[in-house]
């Protein structure tokens, strides 16, 4: 099959994307409503774009005529927390994506708790095994949409998943889930590693 963009209704192009940019990390963003409450929301619209300055970015689908907690969060405080999403708080994060009334908290609802960040307002989740605090580099609007770019100004990570001798994350212990094709729809890390050592052009070459 071969599709032509232009043309195309929104939903059709939004089925084909997420089945082929698959897996996706999550982000369970969390971020400071008007009066002080913590918001958390499951983004997998997400991932880290360069290293200097460290940017992560999150793309927040809108409806025509409103904004998202999140994205009008971000804009306010001009802050957020990404809560790494592992299999023990995959069902919590899958509780925060309900579209629960006004004034409900996700994060009570889910069973989470919060504890204060290094360097942000904004708290992250006790139960993550690692988040990035980040601050608003730059939002960018593009049609419904808005493009969130957050510069990483501290990382917390369980200590158990760092390997000190890089530092490395012990990825492979953590247990990340990924996003695939449509609702429901997920992966997981665990027993799924793969070592494909990236080759130099000598090696290639021999």
């Amino acid at each position: 099959m071969e599709y032509t963009i232009e043309g195309l209704e929104k939903r059709v192009v939004y089925n084909l994307l997420i089945g082929l940019v698959a897996p996706r990390p999550i982000a369970l963003v969390t971020s400071l409503n008007e009066d002080g409450g913590v918001n958390a929301a499951p983004y997998s619209a997400y991932n880290y774009l360069c290293i200097e300055p460290p940017i992560v970015g999150l793309g927040v689908a809108e409806k025509p005529g409103s904004v998202k907690d999140t994205a009008r969060n971000i804009r306010r405080m001009g802050e957020f927390v990404v809560n790494v999403v592992t299999e023990d708080i995959m069902e919590g994060m899958n509780v925060c994506a309900v579209d629960f009334p006004a004034g409900v908290s996700e994060v009570e609802k889910a069973g989470f708790e919060t504890v204060a960040s290094t360097l942000v307002k904004t708290p992250r989740i006790a139960q993550a095994s690692a988040a990035l605090e980040c601050v608003e580099y730059q939002t960018i609007e593009v049609g419904e949409s808005r493009i969130l770019l957050g510069r990483v100004v501290a990382m917390y990570v369980r200590d158990g998943f760092v390997d000190l001798k890089g530092p490395y994350i012990k990825a492979e212990e953590m247990h990340a889930v990924g996003r695939m094709n449509g609702q429901g729809a997920y992966v997981k890390t665990r027993g799924a590693f793969l070592n494909l050592p990236r080759k130099t052009f000598k090696e290639w070459e021999g």
